[in-house]
């Protein structure tokens, strides 16, 4: 949709307006120029079209800065914008909202208006540069993040060729300047009026063709493939942590120092233990009668030791015991585990049983 319209002037609002007056107007404008208030005029129609694409476009966020934007390139004279109040002159806005999704940033459209007209520059041959950073997230078991240990990852790595270094060619190829582009590297595309520069779809913005491809990468330049590498997990790691391995991401183009690794870690649920900070806590069922009457059990801990905790007479369902330094260690200190115990009801009983509990609840005071 190609316009020269002032979307603010046909709302009626400034170009400050909030998202609720623009509603505001354009609810009051709607209704005064729909077209079943004003059966058989075309001009009210027109109206009541150019309120609706107005709406359309500043109540949308995206669309809005985009002809804001434009806005303000017309108030700098850019051809088809806003000039001054001198005779003749347009005093609108000409853009469309089709081609700005291709622009890219504004500095590039900027770029592009600037450059309009200058001839090619060569292509200059570009040295040493450091890989690119790879991001990648790491499962840890439970146990491990809790103590610490090692762990094995696939991370999938996308870097420079070496078989042909990133060029594309296969060793000993002729190459030569690129038809489409001219040995410029770039070409120009026409949007809405303005010219915008891209890189070269045939030579990969490189200027140059190889007359032989590369076997290795198929003239891409670059190979992805999946590095296995053994990570350190420290003790007590919580998931979300991140760890950077220095020199483990992209191999760096033409020589230059390989990126980083960038780790972030995932600890796994554990089907006993869970994490409270420092604390450790698990929960540890009960039958009536080591609820009722006192017990003795056996709890195990993350260090793998077993722990003899003494249950006392008349223990509630979700009473807590601690364990001191049975927790987590993290920075020189180390937190608890607490014991939260859950009594276990028995599904069936026999009549036997079932007579013993009613002569208990009787004797007992209980109601059932």
């Amino acid at each position: 949709m190609t316009t020269d319209k002032d979307y603010y002037a046909i709302l009626g609002v400034d170009q400050k307006a909030g998202a609720d007056d623009i509603k505001k107007a354009y609810r009051r404008l709607a209704k005064k120029y729909h077209p079943d208030a004003n059966p058989g005029n075309p001009r009210v129609a027109e109206r009541f079209k150019d309120i609706g694409e107005a709406n359309g476009v500043l109540s949308d966020p995206a669309k809005r800065k985009k002809y804001d934007q434009m806005r303000k390139l017309g108030a700098l004279g850019f051809r088809g914008a806003r000039t001054g109040p001198r005779a003749g002159a347009q005093t609108s806005t000409n853009f469309s909202f089709e081609d700005l999704g291709g622009l890219g940033s504004f500095s590039d459209i900027f770029s592009s208006i600037f450059d309009r007209g200058k001839k090619p520059r060569p292509r200059r041959p570009s040295g040493p540069a450091k890989g690119s950073n790879v991001e990648h997230t790491a499962e840890v078991p439970f146990m491990v993040a809790a103590r610490g240990g090692k762990i094995t990852i696939s991370v999938p790595i996308t870097e420079e060729c070496a078989i042909c270094g990133g060029s594309g060619g296969a060793p000993g190829t002729v190459w030569k300047k690129c038809t489409e582009c001219r040995g410029s590297g770039s070409v120009s595309f026409g949007q809405g009026g303005f010219a915008v520069n891209r890189p070269c779809p045939a030579c990969m913005g490189r200027g140059e063709t190889a007359d032989k491809p590369c076997g290795a990468c198929g003239s891409d330049g670059k190979v992805h493939q999946n590095r296995k590498i053994q990570v350190t997990v420290p003790p007590g790691v919580n998931s979300d942590a991140k760890m950077r391995l220095t020199g483990q991401g992209e191999r760096g183009r033409k020589g230059g120092s390989p990126g980083d690794l960038v780790i972030t870690f995932k600890v796994l649920p554990h089907r006993f233990f869970r994490r409270e900070g420092n604390d450790i806590v698990v929960t540890v069922p009960l039958n009536l009668a080591q609820a009722a009457l006192g017990s003795r059990i056996r709890v195990g801990t993350i260090s793998g030791k077993k722990v003899v905790l003494r249950v006392p007479p008349g223990t509630q369902p979700g009473t807590r015991f601690r364990i001191r330094g049975q927790g987590i260690e993290r920075e020189g200190k180390r937190g608890d585990q607490y014991v939260e115990v859950k009594l276990e009801v028995p599904d069936t009983l026999t009549e036997k049983q079932e007579q013993q509990i009613r002569d208990f609840a009787d004797s007992a005071g209980l109601k059932w």
